[in-house]
């Protein structure tokens, strides 16, 4: 059973904590952990540009001039791509990107992501996270007690105004619940900080 030290804000250690197996010490499975996020970001896109072609464009339905002997070159019709205001040679339309991951895989590529994170000690546990004021210099502060001066994913047991209002002058510092923590976020960040509370909430969710 894999274990973390427990700091406090202050970045003093305070104990320690006993991880849960199956969520903190999984197997690294970076080809499933590059199929979730792939899926993750594809389910995050719209889809919704559109253009139109030639025969949706209104207007252009008689031809701008005969076809011989004006010195010009042959058109059929002013709503031709190679015409101002005209269609848009294959045009783009709205499409559906989503791909469907079941249940178990992101399950699994969550628990290979958390236990890397705990393996390379790139998870720092505080026993709580609290902003009185919710201003970016306490935050600022206990980031500092860490030297975390890299991209950190802040999650807490719940959503905590204070702690987000505080970092959303960090540009590098991203708060999430932990009913929101996801595969993108903690690959794409270098270091997770994370209350106790929080790592409950993983365990009961996820454990095997």
């Amino acid at each position: 059973m894999p274990s973390i030290k427990i700091f406090n804000q202050s970045g003093t250690q305070t104990g320690t904590l006993d991880l849960e197996e199956s969520v903190f010490g999984a197997e690294y499975n970076e080809a499933l952990i590059h199929q979730v996020i792939v899926a993750q970001r594809n389910n995050a896109r719209q889809g919704t540009k559109c253009t139109l072609t030639r025969r949706e464009v209104r207007g252009g339905g008689i031809k701008p001039w005969r076809q011989k002997e004006t010195g010009r070159a042959r058109q059929g019709s002013i709503r031709a791509p190679q015409w101002v205001k005209g269609g848009v040679v294959f045009a783009p339309k709205p499409r559906d990107f989503s791909q469907k991951i079941n249940k178990q895989m992101k399950r699994n590529a969550l628990v290979s992501a958390l236990s890397a994170k705990v393996a390379d000690e790139d998870m720092i546990v505080l026993d709580a996270l609290k902003i009185a004021n919710a201003k970016t210099k306490e935050m600022a502060t206990v980031l500092k007690a860490f030297d975390l001066d890299k991209r950190v994913l802040v999650v807490t047991g719940e959503i905590d105004t204070a702690v987000v209002r505080a970092s959303n002058n960090l540009k590098n510092v991203k708060v999430i619940p932990a009913s929101e923590i996801n595969v993108y976020d903690l690959v794409a960040n270098a270091k997770c900080l994370i209350t106790v509370e929080a790592v409950e909430k993983l365990r009961e969710a996820y454990k095997a």
